[in-house]
Parts: structure tokens; sequence; C-alpha cells
């Protein structure tokens, strides 16, 4: 064998190794992709579920709670909030929506606390019920979302996935965090 064919050789080789490692760096990054959509899918989900359930329980409250209206409004304001940032398809807007459901819902629930018959009531324990599951699920899906866009933001900044990132245009996805307010503990006063 000849040098020059070796040298063709071990370059045909290198180039094979290089190009195969790229197509599984980016099939790699397109498969964590793929994950971060399917785990913004699953929140969706039961953030959808968990949308439904509030117009029957806010029915439930307003027949004992007719002073409260303000609590109930809010409640809707945010379901509204929540449904129109769902068709803007923004997702930092929709985490800030869902965020300020959330709060109207809390508030919602120790509004109901002052109301012994509203407690006994048991469609109303079984709406609660219903949430209670779905807030269990919701944060379940949060956390294995925001596990997939971990692995996903640390494939495209390092090293060497991050030239395949780079070269494909691939963005890193936003985490579905707490808003400022919902850090903070509530206020309860005697």
């Amino acid at each position: 064998m000849s040098i020059g064919l070796i040298i063709a050789i071990v370059i045909l080789v290198l180039i094979i190794g290089v190009v195969a490692w790229g197509i599984g760096a980016y099939n790699n990054l397109v498969t964590l992709k793929n994950r971060v959509r399917n785990g913004w899918a699953q929140i969706d989900v039961q953030l959808k579920q968990r949308s439904d359930l509030i117009p029957n329980l806010v029915e439930t409250v307003k027949g004992y709670a007719t002073h409260e209206s303000q609590t109930l409004a809010n409640v809707m304001a945010a379901r509204a909030g929540v449904l129109q940032s769902t068709a803007s398809g923004d997702v930092s807007q929709r985490i800030a929506a869902e965020n300020q459901l959330s709060r109207a819902l809390f508030n919602l629930q120790a509004t109901a606390e002052a109301y012994p018959q509203l407690q006994a009531n048991q469609n109303f324990l079984n709406l609660q019920g219903q949430l209670k599951d779905l807030e269990n699920k919701i944060a379940y899906a949060r956390q294995f979302y925001n596990d997939v866009v971990l692995k996903f933001n640390t494939a495209i900044e390092t090293v060497p996935s991050n030239i395949i990132a780079g070269l494909f245009h691939f963005e890193q996805a936003q985490y579905f965090e707490a808003d400022e307010p919902a850090r903070q503990a509530p206020q309860v006063r005697f």
C-alpha cells in the first residue's frame, strides 16, 4: 500500500467519524427538543383540565359566598387571561397567566374555608378533590418539563454539541418558573 492511499483512508475515516458525530449530536438535540415540546404538551393538558373545572367550582362557591364576588371575579378574570394567553401561543405570557390563576384559586380556597356549609357540600368537596389532584399532576408535569428543559439547554451550551446547535439555530427553551408573587408566603391575619 502506498502512503497516499493510507492517508486517503485515514482522511476518509476521519470525515466519516465527524459526519457520524454530527448526525448523532443533531439527532440528540432534536430528541431533546421534542421532549421539551412533549413536556409542555403534558402541562397544557393538565392546565386545560384545571381551566375546565374552574367554572363549576366558582358556581358552587357562588351559591354560598354571594358577597365574595371580587374573589370570584378574580378567578374568572384569571381564567380568561389563561385562555387568551393560550391562544397567543407565547410561552412566557402563558406561564404568567397560569401563575396568576394559581394565586386566584388559592384565594378562592381560602375564601371557601370561611363557609362551613360550603365545606360540607359534597359537590364542592368533589370539585376541591379534583382540583387538588390536578394541581399535583401539574406540579409533576412542571417538574418533568423543567428537567427536560435543563437537559436540552445543557446540550445546546456544552461543547461539542453547541457547534451543531449553533449551525442549526437551536434556541434555549424557557423554564416554567413561579413568578415573584407566587414565591412569597401568603399573609395570614387574625
